[in-house]
């Protein structure tokens, strides 16, 4: 199994830079079963990140690419679980991916509720302000 880091991930997904896109697609391409690609949680979320900060996709553009890249034969998601569900809520909310993947191993880890001090946080489902249970 071979990684990618983020900057790959994204010439894959937004073909901006024909040199390094076509080194991008050329790994990806290899990709199988056999063979696969890796995505730790740090890339998934420096993804979400860069596609919505540098390439203004929206929310449900973003949401898009993650459930496709959950489908692609030859990737392997570190705690796909916890991606999937994070993209379910990012979709449709107004809370950052990258806490909403915080959320998603507290409740896996069953450490909950996730004091924060985010409001927009709070209000999810297994976090909550300090001082309140």
């Amino acid at each position: 199994m071979i990684a990618i880091d983020t900057n790959v991930l994204v010439r894959f997904l937004v073909d901006d830079d024909p040199e390094q896109v076509a080194a991008a697609c050329e790994l990806m391409a290899a990709a199988s079963r056999q063979e696969p690609v890796f995505l730790c949680r740090e890339v998934v979320v420096e993804t979400v990140w860069v596609l919505e900060r540098a390439y203004r996709f929206s929310r449900a553009r973003i949401a898009d690419v993650l459930v496709e890249l959950a489908a692609a034969d030859g990737l392997v998601i570190e705690d796909f679980d916890d991606v999937a569900e994070a993209a379910s809520e990012y979709r449709s909310g107004s809370v950052g991916f990258s806490d909403l993947m915080i959320l998603a191993a507290c409740r896996r880890s069953d450490a909950q509720p996730l004091f924060t001090f985010d409001q927009q946080l709070a209000a999810v489902d297994g976090a909550a302000l300090p001082g309140r249970r």
